[in-house]
C-alpha cells in the first residue's frame, strides 16, 4: 500500500523546469524602500526545495495540529525519504496504518510524535505499535489567499 500511496502523493521530477525572475534586493517587511530594478537571475524551485529528487515527494496538508511549525491547512509540504529522521525534526509518520505529520520525539528510549498546536496532546509510541517513517519535512507551500 505505502508504494501506491506515495505515488499519488507525486514525487519531484525535474523534467522541465521553469526559472522565474529572481530579484537580487530583498523585501522589506517593515517601512517600504524604493523599487530596484535589477534582477538578478532567474530561480527554479525545484533548485531551491528539491535536494534529491528520487527521494522527494509533496503531500497537502489537512487539519491544524502543526500551525506552530508554520504548517497550515492546505499547505504543501516538500518531504525527503533520503535524510534521517532525528530527535527534533518534523516527519511524516505512519502509525498503526495512519498517517500524520508530527515533530518526532525520541530521547532516552522514549519516542513520541509532538504536535505544534497545544489543543493536541503528543501521541505516545509503544512497543506494540507498528511506526514507519515515511520522511522528513524540508519545506512548506503555503498560498497566502
Amino acid at each position: 500500500m505505502k508504494k501506491e500511496a506515495l505515488e499519488r502523493m507525486g514525487r519531484a521530477k525535474k523534467r522541465g523546469s521553469l526559472p522565474l525572475p529572481l530579484y537580487a534586493f530583498r523585501i522589506p517587511a517593515g517601512f517600504p524602500s524604493p523599487a530596484e530594478d535589477y534582477m538578478e537571475g532567474k530561480l527554479d524551485l525545484n533548485d531551491e526545495l528539491v535536494d534529491c529528487e528520487e527521494a522527494t515527494f509533496f503531500m497537502r496538508v489537512s487539519g491544524d495540529s502543526m500551525i506552530g511549525a508554520g504548517i497550515m491547512p492546505g499547505g504543501m509540504l516538500v518531504i525527503d525519504r533520503s535524510l534521517e529522521a532525528r530527535h527534533g525534526k518534523i516527519v511524516i509518520a505512519v502509525v498503526d496504518g495512519q498517517l500524520t505529520v508530527k515533530r518526532l520525539y525520541d530521547r532516552g528510549g522514549r519516542v513520541q510524535l509532538c504536535s505544534e498546536n497545544p489543543k493536541y496532546q503528543p501521541i505516545k509510541i509503544s512497543r506494540e505499535q507498528d511506526l514507519q517513517i515515511w520522511g522528513v519535512v524540508t519545506s512548506v507551500i503555503t498560498r497566502l489567499d
